[in-house]
């Protein structure tokens, strides 16, 4: 699939073509695309007049950037030790079963995206997951096919 980089060329001017800014530029490219496509990365590079080395290097430097396509809706399930004591495990298998994917995986229809993290920062809910970065806590099957049948019916803006 051939991108539009035109709203590239528009984030970067946003930010006078400056390479102090290349996090932010790097984040407002994801927030477009939900993902950072590999010609998106090359414009950028070539743009600030940096190697593509350093924008991949920031870019995979910090794990809330994806290089892969996502899906509209990112799930994140903590497998920090509260968690897993309390049920991660049962969680996270319950969001393959109901939405047929495995950690790393996106659906088919490109909802939603799976992630497994080491903590969300919720430890007295645990277990926990986060989808767009909302957190839900005490999980057990039932609620996570509620969040997630939500999430489904959500239309995108």
């Amino acid at each position: 699939m051939k991108l539009d980089l035109k709203s590239v060329d528009q984030i970067i001017g946003k930010y006078d073509g400056e390479d102090s800014w290349l996090v932010m530029i790097l984040q407002d490219v994801q927030d477009k695309y939900n993902y950072l496509p590999e010609c998106a990365l090359g414009r950028v590079a070539e743009s600030l007049k940096i190697p593509l080395s350093r924008v991949h290097s920031v870019a995979t430097f910090y794990s809330s950037f994806s290089l892969a396509e996502r899906g509209r809706h990112l799930i994140r399930v903590c497998d920090g030790t509260a968690c897993h004591l309390r049920g991660f495990t049962h969680i996270k298998e319950e969001i393959s079963r109901h939405l047929g994917i495995s950690e790393g995986q996106t659906t088919k229809d490109k909802v939603f995206t799976l992630d497994v993290v080491a903590c969300l920062g919720a430890c007295a809910l645990a277990p926990v997951m986060a989808v767009d970065g909302r957190c839900y806590g005490n999980m057990n099957a039932e609620k996570v096919r509620v969040v997630l049948d939500l999430y489904r019916r959500e239309k995108r803006h």
